[in-house]
């Protein structure tokens, strides 16, 4: 009798044996899983950096900040290179092949609550990819309000400033912008100036300029199509910026607009902006994605937000920005 029990038991003791080890196969393989997630990650840390190489950024002759008393520096994070305490503004320009030149030109503007600017992910690498494109591109590297100049506590302040972020959308009226961001707005003006005065030089068309900008950049962006008298862009993008509404001038530019629905910041607000210029009957495209969150920019995501960056080459060739000039 205990032979039978013993011969019945044994393909239970296999099945039970094949069952852990799947079982811990399926756990192995889980926790490999969730643990090349968690590299995956772009590290949200700072980490102070050397400042780097900058051979081919122009000053902008639009001076030094007003009462600076901190200086540039540097930090990395999330896989990106940032800076703050930006003093003197100054203009990167990216070209394209000369052979592949569309003759369009865009003006970069990194975000970063005018406190940092992510000039790798908002900056350098959009400017690559429209230089790969054929569009010139020229990264503003604009002067910043001041900030502490230790890490730790910079962290903080930073922290505290997303705290209260996204509570109440920011409001774009004329006059707030040009008090607020009146340095800013001659960075902007000055870097628009300095391409249509060596435009022959760079083979760019000086009526087919735009502005691109990420979230504080982008309110810049808007900035200066709305109040920037002088700047009179070709046309803008807003990437993650305020959508509030706005009073549309005569002449303003073709819009475009991307925005994740789980940005933090702005997608609370109603669509403002978008009904503003269609209200006026000026061009406007906006793309709303799913998913994305805020600062996508060219970082890699598995969200269809990363497909901003084709959408708008593809609007800009759509308005004839990207027809070769004639020679």
């Amino acid at each position: 009798m205990n032979i039978t029990k013993n011969r019945l038991s044994e393909p239970c003791c296999k099945r039970l044996g094949v069952r852990l080890e799947l079982f811990n196969l399926i756990l192995l393989i889980a926790v490999c899983f969730v643990a090349a997630q968690a590299l995956a990650q772009p590290d949200d840390s700072m980490t102070v950096i050397a400042t780097p190489d900058q051979l081919d950024a122009i000053e902008l002759g639009s001076g030094p900040l007003p009462g600076a008393t901190e200086q540039e520096a540097w930090h990395s994070q999330y896989g990106s290179r940032f800076v703050r305490n930006v003093t003197v503004a100054t203009l990167t320009p990216f070209l394209p092949v000369p052979a592949n030149a569309s003759g369009a030109a865009v003006i970069v503007a990194p975000g970063g609550g005018f406190r940092t600017l992510s000039m790798e992910n908002e900056g350098w690498h959009v400017a690559r990819a429209l230089a790969s494109q054929g569009i010139a591109a020229f990264v503003l590297k604009y002067r910043l309000n001041q900030t502490p100049s230790e890490l730790a506590a910079f962290q903080r302040a930073m922290a505290e400033m997303f705290s209260n972020t996204g509570r109440k959308a920011p409001v774009l009226e004329p006059e707030q912008m040009k008090m607020q961001l009146a340095v800013q707005l001659e960075d902007s003006q000055a870097a628009f100036a300095l391409l249509r005065r060596r435009a022959t030089e760079w083979n760019i068309d000086p009526e087919r300029i735009g502005m691109l900008g990420f979230s504080a950049g982008a309110m810049l962006t808007m900035a200066t199509a709305l109040v920037g008298e002088q700047a009179k862009p070709a046309f803008i993008g807003n990437i993650y910026g305020p959508i509030t509404s706005v009073t549309v001038p005569a002449n303003a530019p073709p819009l475009f607009v991307a925005l994740a629905a789980d940005d933090p910041f702005f997608a609370s607000s109603q669509f403002g902006l978008i009904e503003s210029w269609q209200a006026a009957n000026k061009p406007v495209e906006f793309h709303f994605y799913e998913q994305g969150g805020h600062g996508f920019g060219m970082y890699p995501k598995q969200t269809t937000s990363t497909g901003w960056f084709n959408a708008f080459v593809s609007w800009l060739r759509m308005h004839g920005m990207l027809n070769p000039t004639k020679q």
